[in-house]
């Protein structure tokens, strides 16, 4: 079984904390502390990407070509992606754009909003964004503290983000990650894998990554989006494993 973080938090209220603790409970945390220390910072050991039969390596996937040159600063890129020159401007719904600090040490990023997030206004709203905050909160974080974006800024139809389009909006997600150039990049979800690592998610979790960028390096996981929590709650405990691993990262 696992044991829960010593990474700082805020003082909660009853509720929030009763909430922390049925989400540790639900990812079979019950111990407070482990019996061996742990070296977050130690290395993981390398790992070779498994590659599905009928499946591209991942560095043969194809990339749309950049059809105008991106904006160079996040003020201006969050209002191009709010623009009629974003790929999904045609699309139905609303866009929404990133939240959070502009220089987070955490930056989250999804598939596409949910269908009731337009009109909440946010990204991850309802029963997924009630479950990411505990997780958040479970890691010592907030929504005040992480940057959160998602690979398209309207949902698509179907909640899937079309083929042809994939390779272009992922270039668009590696570009917003390289502006805000956070220490650890949390991937919710397989769509958000694939457009950053350019592998399923199930070939992505169980260890970090790292991406090159214009800014720099930054750790990248990936992990179960909470909509898919919700359904398959007894994938909590791999989930938290994912978390502490985002949680390592940062303190490196």
């Amino acid at each position: 079984m696992g044991a829960i973080s010593t990474f700082d938090t805020a003082p909660l209220d009853g509720a929030l904390a009763a909430s922390i603790l049925d989400w540790w409970h639900d990812a079979g945390v019950d111990l407070l502390v482990e019996d061996e220390p742990r070296d977050w910072s130690a290395p993981e050991p390398a790992r070779a990407p498994r590659v599905m039969p009928g499946q591209a390596p991942a560095a043969a996937l194809p990339v749309a070509p950049t059809a105008t040159a991106l904006p160079d600063t996040l003020e201006a890129f969050l209002a191009w992606r709010l623009s009629d020159a974003a790929p999904e401007a045609t699309w139905d719904g609303i866009s929404l754009t990133a939240t959070g600090p502009a220089k987070a040490a955490l930056m989250v990023l999804v598939d596409c909003p949910d269908r009731d997030d337009g009109d909440a206004g946010q990204i991850l709203s309802g029963a997924p964004g009630r479950l990411f905050d505990r997780m958040l909160a479970a890691m010592g974080l907030s929504r005040e503290t992480v940057h959160i974006a998602s690979v398209c800024a309207r949902r698509p139809i179907a909640g899937r983000t079309p083929a042809g389009l994939e390779g272009r909006l992922a270039e668009i997600a590696l570009h917003h990650v390289g502006l805000v150039a956070p220490r650890g990049l949390l991937l919710l979800g397989n769509a958000a894998s694939r457009a950053v690592l350019g592998t399923e998610l199930t070939d992505a979790r169980g260890h970090s990554h790292v991406i090159d960028h214009k800014s720099g390096k930054t750790n990248v996981v990936a992990t179960f989006h909470p909509r898919f929590l919700i359904e398959k709650p007894m994938a909590k405990a791999e989930s938290w494993k994912d978390l502490q691993r985002v949680m390592g990262d940062l303190r490196a």
